[in-house]
């Protein structure tokens, strides 16, 4: 079973809480948005320390060292794909406008025999929880609420 961890970065803006989502690129999912955006993560090896790889994938996603501490734990999901996801969310700030990810290799378009490359996150937005819940995959919505009963002293 596969395993990915991720960071979930947050701040309060102006209108209150809101988190960090990024875009996942290639040409799947190049003209859609709603369950097209995932919060920041890779995956992990076996043996791997969680946390270490969720920082890892950050800097390697974003092209940016995640914040320092305090992280807080949000869990594991299963997406529908089966996949694990575990995430910690720390508070921190980043221009979304900036991003530099990592790019994989695929054969494009399908049947093509040529390869193309393309970004693991074509793009990040700062927006609140509530758009974020339209936008994310949706077992990663889970993380969203759990973020903000830990920021309310519910954890």
């Amino acid at each position: 079973m596969k395993t990915s961890a991720g960071i979930l970065l947050y701040r309060h803006g102006e209108a209150g809480l809101e988190v960090l989502i990024g875009h996942m690129g290639g040409p799947f999912w190049e003209r859609k948005d709603a369950g097209a955006w995932s919060i920041p993560k890779g995956e992990m090896k076996e043996g791997e320390n969680t946390l270490e790889v969720a920082k890892r994938e950050f800097g390697e996603e974003l092209g940016s060292p995640p914040p320092q501490e305090p992280y807080l734990e949000l869990g594991e999901v299963r997406q529908a794909n089966g996949k694990r996801v575990v995430v910690f969310a720390v508070q921190g700030d980043l221009d979304a406008e900036r991003i530099r990810s990592n790019s994989f290799e695929m054969e494009w378009p399908r049947g093509s025999g040529q390869m193309r490359e393309f970004p693991e996150l074509d793009r990040a937005i700062w927006v609140s929880p509530v758009q974020a819940s339209q936008k994310l995959i949706p077992a990663q919505v889970q993380f969203l609420e759990r973020l903000e009963k830990a920021l309310a002293g519910g954890a």
